[in-house]
């Protein structure tokens, strides 16, 4: 058998072709049934979906020999029937080795050569290299997102893609905006990480499909499905410094269409560290409760697929000086403290309909509201934002003519309503809109493909606009992919949200007024442009790729946050277009079986249109070089072996806001210092159902020296908590279990 066969027909010469039907089964190089496979003839309507057992049946066209069978995440296939009435067909990965008699680990994470837009997939071998314990800590694995403390005091981590904070990355949940509005600060630390079934990561402009807002690119988590989960699922966690944390997973079949799991988290940590002896804390004292239940049913005889969510957390964080008790010093100057309490509930909900002969026709429709409510203070300033959220997205796909020209069409509506408490000042909004998108596909199946789309959006405070979005890709060989990609982002702000951290100073707030309708600023605009190269290559006759990404942002109107004046924070509209500049090279690699290399280098030029000039923008490093190595033992009999992860994190000098007037003991440089960062993590594995982990974070144990200015007097002139560049907390050692229950 020849080592590139990936199709095995079962012949039988004395049935001609004039059948009715074709009948089949689509099955995976370990001969697992594929459960909803597409299987159409070439360049028709006429299709169907394999059942759960990999089964289809198919009506035959006799001017039609050609049968095309696709599925997500596998080499798309083309067959010849001749004389047959039945046929096998074995689809391979997209990323497995051609060689048969080699059998490869699925990666962790990829880009999938055959998607028109640069999309990098995050599985759960991915997510577990690390101890992943929410959203926000599960791309320290990944370089194309950095990530980093937003301030000193709130132990929030913040991430950035193309350079940019997360407000310009669109991040929804199974295509359904999330994090957005008043969950901008905190919302990733809201998704525990045991939740999240893979991570896809858009660079560049998004799909038009959902929604106008996202600018440096897209981050949507597939949650866990009830059907496919496991049916008992327990991780437990502790570190050091103080955390523990329970997941519970519970999922049970209620009937033959429908599934439903019970997901439940709480994390603690009531362990006061101070590390560095400022007399603040070094990571706040927390306690969250998060509960989510989730349906899922499935018909797929008559093409319905259906999840509904409902999810309620409560999250409460205590921060500041090691003496303050919020019972007793509560909004006086006894000792400075905070308290962040959030409470959130939200719901969703999916209803797919696939045309059981028309498997490339489908309409969907996703519902989801959300009410989110924190009161928070930091010292004696105060804080609240009651944010009640309502969206609706109505999606049709078909094809024009045949299936390589597909393309998706519909409607969306929101309704965003504000209201904030900023110190002494009350503000309140209401945002509307509704817009209708139309996106066009086109795949020859052989080396082109693109995705061009449009929308149109009227919106109560942003006027009516149109957001154009287009991706090409070609492989002008076989190893190698080519992608660009241009579009234009439009987003409403939220200042206070998604700057918390300006509470944790002791600096004016001030916003210079443009009669605009956000806080009286003009709404951000930008265009994105991108280019990405791919390829793939043989050495030492092991399989790698490199990728080459370069991505450009300019801003029409962008909101500048200013700490260029030590005495001050200052939001307005930017006197000049402000730029950033992206470009990323990384090399994955196998050396040997079971291990693997992932290493990149970063150069991210940021500049923002100050009053004062075009600066590079602070606390942001120009070069990053990234490293990962992974390796894992041979399984034994029992199923058992060992995981070992190491990733490695180098980051140039970042220029720091300008401190100078400050008393000299508290004044920084100009620029913070290189610095690096490791991780590691090792897992043994038992058996199938049981594991236990243990690993480290900042190995080295890198502290900023001096991560709150005015420590000493957190009332006075001097406290800034805001410039923060490195680790706050230092070397963290943590230790966990999994089991699970099939």
């Amino acid at each position: 058998m020849k080592k590139h066969i990936i199709l095995l027909l079962v012949l039988f010469p004395f049935i001609a072709f004039s059948q009715e039907t074709i009948k089949g089964t689509i099955l995976d190089t370990n001969n697992a049934p594929i459960f909803g496979a597409n299987i159409y003839w070439e360049n028709s309507q006429i299709g169907t979906n394999s059942d759960e057992k990999g089964n289809f049946e198919i009506k035959t066209i006799e001017s039609n020999k050609q049968l095309v069978v696709s599925y997500i995440g596998y080499k798309t296939q083309k067959l010849t029937i001749g004389n047959s009435n039945k046929a096998t067909v074995i689809l391979v990965a997209d990323n497995q080795l051609d060689e048969v008699s080699i059998q490869t680990r699925r990666k962790s994470s990829n880009r999938v050569s055959y998607v028109v837009k640069n999309i990098i997939n995050v599985n759960k071998a991915e997510l577990l290299k690390a101890a992943c314990c929410n959203l926000a800590e599960s791309f320290e694995t990944n370089p194309s997102i950095d990530v980093n403390y937003s301030d000193a005091l709130t132990g929030t981590k913040q991430i950035k893609m193309l350079g940019l904070t997360s407000p310009y990355i669109q991040i929804v949940q199974e295509n359904i905006p999330n994090i957005r509005g008043a969950a901008q600060t905190y919302g990733l630390t809201f998704t525990p990480g045991t939740w999240v079934e893979s991570i896809q990561i858009t660079k560049g402009a998004g799909s038009v499909v959902n929604g106008y807002e996202s600018i440096t690119g897209q981050i949507n988590a597939e949650l866990v499905k009830p059907s496919t989960d496991k049916k008992v699922f327990v991780n437990a966690y502790s570190s050091l410094n103080g955390r523990l944390e329970l997941n519970s997973h519970f999922n049970t079949k209620v009937s033959d269409k429908w599934d439903t799991g019970l997901y439940l988290h709480g994390n603690i940590r009531d362990k006061k560290i101070d590390n560095n002896n400022d007399n603040f804390l070094d990571i706040p004292l927390t306690k969250q409760v998060n509960i989510m239940n989730r349906w899922q049913y499935t018909d797929m005889e008559k093409g319905w697929v259906s999840f509904i969510n409902l999810r309620y957390l409560n999250d409460a964080k205590t921060t500041g000086e090691l003496d303050f008790n919020p019972d007793i010093h509560k909004n006086t100057t006894t000792y400075w403290g905070s308290e962040i309490a959030t409470e959130r509930f939200e719901t969703s909900a999916k209803l797919g309909y696939v045309f059981p002969e028309l498997p490339y026709k489908t309409f969907g429709l996703q519902v989801a509201y959300s009410y989110h409510n924190q009161d928070s203070y930091f010292g004696l300033k105060a804080y609240e934002i009651n944010h009640k959220s309502v969206y609706a997205n109505l999606i049709y796909n078909s094809i024009i003519s045949d299936t390589r020209n597909k393309f998706a069409a519909g409607i969306s509506t929101t309704f965003d309503n504000f209201d904030e408490l900023v110190l002494t000042t009350n503000y309140k909004r209401n945002e509307k809109s509704v817009g209708a998108f139309f996106e066009y596909n086109y795949d020859n199946l052989d080396n082109l493909s693109l995705s061009a789309g449009i929308r149109m959006d009227h919106h109560n405070l942003l006027a009516t606009f149109i957001t154009p979005r287009l991706h090409v890709k070609y492989t002008p060989w076989e190893t190698g992919t080519f992608r660009v990609s241009a579009g234009r982002g439009k987003k409403s702000a939220a200042l206070f949200a998604e700057n918390q951290w300006l509470f944790g100073t002791n600096r004016t707030i001030k916003i210079t007024d443009n009669n605009g309708e956000y806080y009286g600023l003009n709404p951000e605009i930008a265009w994105n442009y991108g280019a990405s190269f791919t390829q793939k290559f043989d050495f030492l006759n092991r399989k790698g790729d490199i990728t080459f990404d370069f991505y450009k942002t300019n801003f029409n109107e962008q909101i500048i946050v200013d700490m260029e004046n030590p005495s001050e924070i200052s939001f307005y509209n930017a006197t000049s277009n402000s730029k950033a500049n992206s470009f990323q090279v990384e090399v994955n690699y196998s050396p040997f079986t079971h291990f693997s290399i992932k290493t990149a280098y970063k150069y991210q030029d940021i500049k923002n249109g100050y009053i004062s000039g075009s600066k590079q923008q602070p606390m942001q490093p120009k070069n990053r070089f990234f490293t990962n190595l992974s390796f894992e033992t041979h399984q034994t009999e029992k199923g058992g072996n060992w995981k070992f992860d190491y990733t490695y994190n180098w980051q140039s000098e970042q220029r720091l806001p300008d401190t100078s007037i400050y008393t000299s003991n508290y004044q920084l440089p100009e620029y913070a210092a290189t610095h690096i960062s490791m991780n590691a993590q090792i897992t043994k594995v038992f058996s199938p159902r049981f594991e236990w982990y243990v690993g480290g974070e900042n190995l080295t144990n890198h502290k900023q020296k001096t991560p709150i200015l005015g420590a000493d007097n957190p009332f006075g002139t001097n406290f800034d908590s805001s410039i923060v560049y490195s680790s706050v907390l230092g070397a963290m050692y943590y230790t966990g279990i999994r089991f699970n229950i099939e």
